[in-house]
């Protein structure tokens, strides 16, 4: 027994310097995948941001929901049509996007977090036009001619972000837990990739770092294994050898943005792994794949 409490104290000792590290500092956090769908992960997402505010660690929630979309749009006969992985959005889709984002699935992330212990926010980008936005040009290559335009309809990209709404929520102990739901110039209203909103979120506040969880171990290389640490250089290399491929690449190429936009560090991790965020901020050794600069 008390091999096991020196084992305890060990854990806590090791946690201890970036506990200190990061106190004060800003942690963006995309929540997506199996971490919102099993209870069991989503009770220990909720446990991590609250244990981030009890350290002093100001962590901001952006959450996807695409499956919970689509099942939605399924029950109420709503086909759904996607390119190159991208949801077309018309008018229709859109409601239901913004009823399941920012209505169901936002309001279920505050509530977990609430209970156990922490204090959190929901917010869609039409609060205060915390998220503006504008229609995403999408362009399909094509040998030898000019690029296919094609309209994907009320999807956007971010334009600008309120950083202040956050900052004071901040100021007040508060976790910010945002839909990626955008505002157009004229009140449209867009749908938007939530890795790209936590990473344009991530750069306005000059984050310390930004965290994606997905649904695998993180980066691998040509064996398939998991790199831990990447520069953005090799991130690059990788990209461009093929290595990195399909969903991975989006994801790569957001960390690599919000690098460039002056963020410290970018992580994709494991969202399956119980206390996946705990154990990538304080271990030594990490479990997903950091990029830096």
């Amino acid at each position: 027994m008390t091999e096991e409490w020196i084992a305890k104290a060990e854990i806590l000792l090791e946690a201890l310097p970036y506990m200190r590290r990061f106190q004060g500092q800003t942690l963006v956090i995309k929540y997506g995948g199996a971490a919102m769908k099993e209870p069991e992960l989503k009770k220990a997402f909720a446990q991590d941001i609250t244990l981030l505010q009890y350290l002093g660690i100001h962590p901001v929630v952006v959450h996807g929901g695409g499956p919970q979309i689509g099942q939605y749009l399924k029950e109420l006969n709503i086909p759904t049509r996607f390119v190159e992985g991208m949801r077309v959005t018309d008018a229709p889709t859109m409601d239901v996007v913004e009823m399941v984002l920012a209505g169901k699935i936002n309001k279920e992330i505050v509530n977990l977090i609430n209970t156990a212990g922490g204090r959190a926010v929901g917010l869609s980008g039409k609060d205060g036009r915390l998220l503006e936005a504008q229609k995403l040009e999408f362009y399909r290559p094509r040998a030898d001619e000019p690029p296919e335009i094609i309209d994907i309809g009320l999807v956007g990209e971010v334009t600008a972000v309120n950083a202040q709404l956050i900052r004071t929520l901040q100021a007040q102990s508060f976790t910010p837990v945002i839909a990626p739901v955008g505002v157009g110039e004229n009140g449209e209203t867009y749908n938007i990739n939530a890795d790209l909103v936590a990473g344009a979120v991530a750069a306005a506040l000059g984050a310390a770092k930004l965290i994606l969880l997905t649904d695998v171990a993180g980066v691998l290389d040509g064996e398939g294994r998991l790199v831990s640490s990447l520069t953005r250089r090799q991130a690059v290399d990788l990209m461009e050898a093929g290595t990195a491929s399909g969903g991975m690449l989006p994801k790569l190429k957001c960390c690599l943005e919000a690098l460039e936009e002056g963020v410290a560090k970018a992580h994709i991790l494991d969202g399956r792994v119980l206390h996946a965020v705990l154990l990538e901020i304080f271990t030594d050794q990490g479990i997903g794949t950091e990029i830096i600069a």
